[in-house]
Order: C-alpha cells, then structure tokens, then sequence
C-alpha cells in the first residue's frame, strides 16, 4: 500500500520555525562569574524566566566544561560551557550582562560593556556608593569610573522601578541593606523620626552569603546550632544603607548593624 505522508498546510510554519522565532524575540543573557552562589542562583533565576535567554557563562576555574558537569542540579535543557573571559567574544553573546564577580573587578569590564551599548547589572558594591571617598575606605580600593557611577541606578525596584527600566547600568544592592532599606522605608516615610538618631539594625544572614571560603568558621560543626555576631559597626554595607535612607528620611540617619551569623 502507498504511504500517504502529511502535508504542510500553506503558510504553516515548523515547530522549530516557531522555536526560533520565539528565541528571537528573547533578550539574550550572559552570567559573568557564574560558578559562585551568585552566579549559580542567576542561572537558575535566568533560565525560568520567560523572556530571557542565558547565551553565555563565564569561570576561570571551570573553562570549557559543561555547567552540568560541574553542577549536576542544573536543568538538563542548559547544554552551555563555562568559557574563559574573553570580553572581546562576548560582547556578540548577550544584550545583558550580570557581574557576579569580587569587588573592583567590575570596574576593568563594566566601561567596556556599556561602551558597546550593553545593560549591565553588577552584583558587586563597585557601583552602590556615590561616595567614592567611602568606596575606598570600606573596600580598599581606588574607584577607576567615577563617570559611570554617577549614571548607575541602585537596584531596589520598591525604590527606583521606573529608573532602572531606563538604566543601563544597575547596581544590585547588597543583602543586609535590601533587608533593612526596605524594613525602614514605611517608618521615614510616615515621618516617625524627625530628628537625627542612630537606628539599631540586628540583622542575621546563613553562611552562604560568606561565598565558598575554605575557612574554620564556615565549618558545619562551627556553625550548627550556633549564633555569632561579627563586625559590629563595622560592616560594610553600612555607608549604602545611610546613602539610601538619607534619601528618604527628614533628618539625618545613623545605622549601627549588628550583622550575625547563622547556620
């Protein structure tokens, strides 16, 4: 008996036609530093949402193996490499680009993205302080872009939603200032402090916001079932808590954090 094989009604488009119109109308997307917490939970966050497209990860550490090699809880439809930086290569991969890289870093491959017309999201501190006198203080470092900074958005979206959709460059907030930035607003806001004061933050964060520090005190029988303070006064996200709440409130706000550690 004769086949009779399906015919393709016209104007009907394939199923990969259909694939790579979708993947067109995607923003593509590239995790500089994607081996970390960081990074990793940027994949993750990445590759479910549903307008965006991951192109392009980066580690040094991990170049050219497959991130499910390395990381096997990655979903399996992520068939990418971890390539070496190449800032060159990978300006044609993505139109956005995060940085989960240490402090400073950002600022020898942030002016080089945005050169190029890229949205940059950078997850170091390298671009929350206005005050770069206070950036060199706390991080021990001289600030190399004091024109970029000026240009970047804090990226509190409760705060400033409709600047960082027009930005192109956003300065991704640290984890105990979002916490207490946004636990604090309704309080200035509702004018509850009228006059300078010093507001008492006791904050507590798991060890993961440490990164992966072969250290003593990261150990699971340091920490288990443990409590410690550290830093007391002393932390470093102190100066963009001020910077944003200054902002906001009537009067001039003073922050003592008391950050400690939890399992």
């Amino acid at each position: 008996k004769e086949k009779i094989r399906p015919t393709r009604r016209t104007g009907q488009i394939s199923i990969f036609q259909e694939i790579k119109a979708v993947e067109a109308k995607l923003t593509k997307v590239a995790v500089i530093g994607g081996s970390g917490y960081t990074g990793l939970e940027l994949i993750r966050l990445i590759h479910a949402h549903p307008r965006l497209q991951l192109t392009y990860v980066t580690s040094e550490q991990y170049a050219g193996q497959k991130l499910r090699e390395c990381y096997p809880f990655i979903s399996p439809s992520i068939n990418l490499r971890y390539q070496p930086l190449d800032i060159k290569d990978a300006f044609d991969t993505a139109d956005t680009f995060f940085l989960a890289l240490p402090h400073g870093i950002s600022l020898t491959i942030a002016p080089a993205l945005r050169k190029k017309g890229k949205t940059v999201i950078d997850l170091s501190a390298d671009y929350r302080l206005k005050n770069l006198d206070s950036y060199q203080r706390i991080y021990g470092k001289t600030h190399l872009d004091k024109a970029l900074v000026s240009q970047a958005v804090y990226g509190l979206p409760e705060i400033y939603r409709h600047q960082i959709r027009s930005s192109s460059l956003i300065a991704n907030p640290g984890c105990y200032a979002t916490s207490i930035i946004l636990g604090l607003i309704p309080i200035l806001k509702a004018g509850l402090v009228n006059d300078a004061v010093t507001i008492i933050a006791d904050s507590k964060s798991g060890i993961s916001g440490a990164g992966r520090k072969a250290e003593a005190t990261y150990l699971f029988t340091e920490c288990d079932q443990n409590i410690k303070a550290y830093k007391i006064g002393k932390h470093r996200h102190v100066p963009e808590i001020e910077q944003e709440l200054n902002l906001i409130g009537q009067s001039e706000i003073h922050i003592l954090l008391t950050p400690q550690l939890i399992p």
